[in-house]
């Protein structure tokens, strides 16, 4: 049997997307193996976010090819979407697939025969009006679940609409029927994700159900212990979603909410379609129905047009902020984006002060909520992985935790007791609690 060996670059709707792409070669007789091991075939999913795509793209080919020279190399993904002209000029590429082949990567793969030269097959990003269902599985103790695509959103600093399309939807009764072939299968974790999945209902370009629908629907009909959102636009996370969670069964008090600026003036910049008085809104209304919940924010650095005052701006709404982790990322210029126009360009070596003032606020912020929840009972799900004799795993809340190595935990819920922030920047677990006497001085905690 061949083997075929794949590499995903980006979010976690990518994952989600290689994970089925990588069952359909399977079905076909494929083996997969890991990307270190030799293979007659890799599939590499890119990214478009940042400026490095090409850079990384080329890294990860490089390096496969060095295991494996005789290796067919498809490139997937929204990079190879957006500049399939410049990925097939990487040495070694053999296939370049777009939004609307990629699914049918086995297939292209079959038809390619012995082709000196690189094939393309990438559409106009306008014929991508069909929602593909996707679902990462076997990875870990928690699976990703695609249940939108695309984005309508005009950020003028984002491609995704570029490499993506408009935003789709699969139907509830879709969702349901893989949410409950995920549970069947013993995962005990599902994160809803996609581009834009408050923005879920819009089927054949007509609006049909509503996320509140979905989340609803998948609590009372879906048997599995926890379910996750991943990042949701703030003007999308509505009352009602947030009021739903916080007296879910199943959804778990843990919000990834973008903010990318905290300036009002960098948000109209960027074209967001909130101002950070409804951000604030947000995170208020979350932490008064659940005050032991999780928030983490997306922020974007060095913006054209973010003076030093407007970032101070940020900066301070985000210390006032009751926000628990950042994800930072430093402006990157994307062709074809309106921001690329704009004056005002932030010099690299400011960029990277500002990120550094800001990471470290955010160990502030994430070591403040670690400390919080010591003394605590919670329940914790915990992973396979192994390192020294010890496992880790997360709170309901999103609190990682470090456990002694038990066989019988792994991709359970165990109950016990949060007792101190360890060397690693984790809290230590048990099923009793430690009297207080016994507890190591804490230590900082590393960046999140």
């Amino acid at each position: 049997m061949k083997r075929v060996a794949f590499y995903t670059l980006g979010c976690k709707l990518n994952f989600a997307e290689t994970s089925t792409i990588a069952r359909s070669f399977t079905e076909k007789g494929y083996t997969k193996v890991s990307f270190g091991e030799p293979t007659d075939v890799y599939v590499i999913n890119t990214c478009s976010v940042t400026d490095h795509a090409d850079r990384k793209c080329r890294k990860v080919v490089n390096e496969g090819l060095k295991i494996s020279p005789q290796a067919k190399v498809l490139i997937i993904g929204c990079y190879a979407q957006l500049k399939p002209e410049e990925i097939s000029s990487i040495p070694g590429v053999n296939l370049v697939l777009g939004a609307n082949a990629k699914f049918d990567a086995v297939s292209q793969l079959e038809s390619l025969g012995n082709a000196e030269e690189a094939r393309i097959v990438a559409g106009s990003i306008a014929e991508a009006s069909e929602f593909r269902s996707s679902f990462s599985m076997a990875d870990r103790t928690r699976t990703f679940l695609k249940v939108q695509d695309g984005c309508d959103y005009p950020c003028t600093y984002c491609t995704i609409p570029l490499a993506r399309g408009k935003s789709r939807s699969g139907s509830i009764e879709e969702i349901l029927a893989q949410a409950a072939e995920i549970a069947e299968s013993g995962i005990k974790e599902i994160v809803l994700t996609g581009v834009n999945i408050g923005d879920f209902g819009i089927q054949q370009g007509v609006r049909k159900e509503k996320f509140s629908d979905l989340v609803r629907a998948l609590d009372e009909k879906i048997d599995i212990a926890r379910i996750r959102i991943s990042s949701i636009e703030p003007n999308l996370l509505s009352d009602d979603i947030i009021d739903f969670v916080a007296a879910s069964r199943r959804f778990v008090p843990h919000f990834h909410i973008p903010l990318q600026s905290g300036s009002n003036a960098i948000l109209a910049l960027m074209k967001r379609r909130y101002r950070r008085e409804l951000y604030q809104d947000r995170v208020a209304r979350i932490k008064e129905k659940m005050p032991d919940a999780c928030i983490g924010v997306d922020v974007i650095v060095g913006f054209p047009g973010e003076t030093k005052e407007r970032f101070l701006e940020t900066y301070q709404f985000l210390n006032e902020l009751d926000i628990q982790y950042l994800h930072l990322f430093p402006y990157s210029e994307r062709p074809n984006t309106e921001a690329i126009l704009l004056k005002g360009k932030v010099p690299g070596n400011e960029v990277a002060e500002r990120m550094k003032m800001l990471q470290i606020l955010s160990e502030k912020k994430r070591r403040a909520f670690y400390e919080s929840q010591l003394g605590k009972q919670a329940e914790v799900l915990f992973e396979s992985s192994r390192n020294g004799g010890r496992m880790e795993g997360f709170t309901r809340n999103y609190v990682k935790v470090n456990a002694c190595y038990d066989p019988i935990w792994v991709n359970e819920e165990m109950k016990g007791f949060l007792n101190c922030i360890n060397e690693n920047g984790d809290v230590d677990f048990s099923e009793l609690p430690v009297p207080r006497q016994q507890i190591p001085v804490s230590v900082p905690v590393k960046a999140f």
